[in-house]
């Protein structure tokens, strides 16, 4: 990750952070929402228990927030980026590992790809931004 935050973005990570007592690794504001990277271990933490942190959280950024846990296996990381779904299988492809090739099951692949492609394009973005991954194919 060679991003650097905005003067906003670090206030969204103090605010969150402060909130749930998750540690952030990375914040992207983007026109409808706020995602969270948060280190490996600390989903829970950023949740809460029946979600109070998470909703504290939101109520405080006045904004939609996403939580992904981070995972330094490429893999493990796109596999979470599809996290609601339901995931088959996930493989690296390609020269050079940069391509990876996710298996999603057919019901849920409308909702993996996400209106207009959004869905898949965040995922990709995701994907390139922690791992230099140039493509997610779903299968």
């Amino acid at each position: 990750m060679d991003s650097k935050l905005t003067v906003d973005e670090m206030w969204y990570v103090t605010t969150f952070e402060d909130t749930t007592g998750a540690s952030v690794k990375d914040c992207i504001k983007n026109s409808d929402e706020i995602i969270f990277v948060v280190k490996k271990g600390d989903m829970g933490l950023a949740i809460g228990k029946n979600g109070a942190n998470i909703n504290r959280a939101r109520e405080k950024l006045g904004k939609k927030i996403e939580v992904i846990e981070h995972s330094d296996d490429p893999v493990e990381f796109v596999k979470r980026l599809f996290h609601s779904l339901r995931v088959e299988d996930g493989q690296m492809a390609g020269e050079n590992d940069k391509v990876i090739r996710v298996s999603i099951d057919e019901r849920d692949k409308k909702m993996a790809i996400g209106l207009k492609g959004k869905k898949l394009s965040k995922v990709k973005m995701l994907a390139k931004r922690f791992h230099g991954i140039e493509d997610v194919i779903i299968d």
